[in-house]
């Protein structure tokens, strides 16, 4: 049971003027002292309850009789968008990944899952709606151990999903192929359909993963030497660590990404005005360029 439903029993105890306190609130729902106290916290720092202890009664009252609970109600669409937050901020891992971490579990208080409280700067997410149903819908075949059909870079594949990954601003999921036959991680980005399917795969036991297809090792990231247009306000161009360089106007910044294609999108779809080095990449971002203006000029 959420702490919605406490809080809300809790306040209609102070209403009725029976001076609840944690113990009651612990005995009521089977909880814990400690987690009832919590529930009592919150209700003051985060929903401006006045509460005040009566040493007297042993229990809480109002100081202000007029306080009304925040509307603590959330339709399930709301409840799916949350879920889906909670998502993309437990794998975020850049700049002020400590806060987006915390906002993850008090995010998850509202889905009936962990408790936190909300401290610093966070980045915003753009929760798409493709994107969105994609992660539920892998979610739920994760927790029913169920196959999934999916178009993937336009081929038709059955995958059964592991478990949802977040790693170089993007995001992916853990699956064994069965068309392939091995374990690999899909883009969600790249799944043009996916559909949940009736086949389990409880009882079929899953290769074990080599090396290659673990867990990645550390490594250092790639560096991008980009002059931008204006100067950035903080130390992060569209998610990817930029670090200011030393030139006298102040417009080069030497970027870090891991993943090439990942940030060749972001270079196409973002404004710049001189990608420097590496080399590499200029290359890479010129082919990328002219296959695009090839499938164009077929197309007129």
């Amino acid at each position: 049971m959420s702490n919605t439903h406490r809080i809300q029993w809790f306040d209609q105890q102070i209403r009725e003027s029976r001076y609840p306190n944690s113990g009651h609130l612990a005995e009521q729902f089977e909880i814990s002292r400690r987690q009832a106290q919590r529930d009592i916290e919150y209700m003051a720092e985060s929903l401006r309850a006045p509460l005040m202890y009566d040493a007297k009664r042993r229990g809480y009252k109002y100081e202000d009789n007029t306080y009304m609970l925040p509307l603590l109600y959330m339709t399930d669409d709301e409840k799916q968008v949350l879920k889906y937050l909670v998502h993309r901020y437990r794998q975020y891992n850049y700049d002020h990944a400590d806060a987006a971490h915390r906002v993850a579990l008090l995010l998850d208080r509202f889905t009936d899952e962990a408790e936190s409280e909300l401290y610093g700067r966070l980045p915003v997410f753009y929760a798409d709606p493709k994107r969105m149903q994609t992660v539920l819908m892998l979610t739920e075949a994760i927790k029913q151990s169920r196959a999934v059909d999916i178009v993937y870079e336009g081929r038709c594949l059955s995958i059964q999903p592991l478990r949802l990954r977040s790693r170089y601003n993007e995001d992916y999921v853990e699956a064994y192929s069965e068309q392939d036959g091995e374990q690999r991680q899909f883009r969600l980005s790249a799944i043009e359909q996916a559909a949940l399917t009736n086949r389990s795969f409880t009882d079929q036991p899953l290769p074990t993963p080599s090396a290659a297809q673990g867990e990645a090792p550390i490594r250092k990231p790639f560096v991008a030497k980009v002059r931008l247009h204006h100067p950035l306000n903080g130390s992060s161009w569209n998610g990817f660590t930029a670090v200011a360089g030393r030139d006298e106007d102040g417009l080069q910044y030497e970027i870090e990404f891991y993943d090439t294609d990942a940030f060749l999108r972001q270079l196409m779809a973002s404004e710049w005005a001189e990608l420097q080095s590496p080399k590499w990449l200029k290359e890479k971002l010129k082919r990328a360029a002219s296959e695009l203006l090839a499938r164009l000029n077929t197309e007129a």
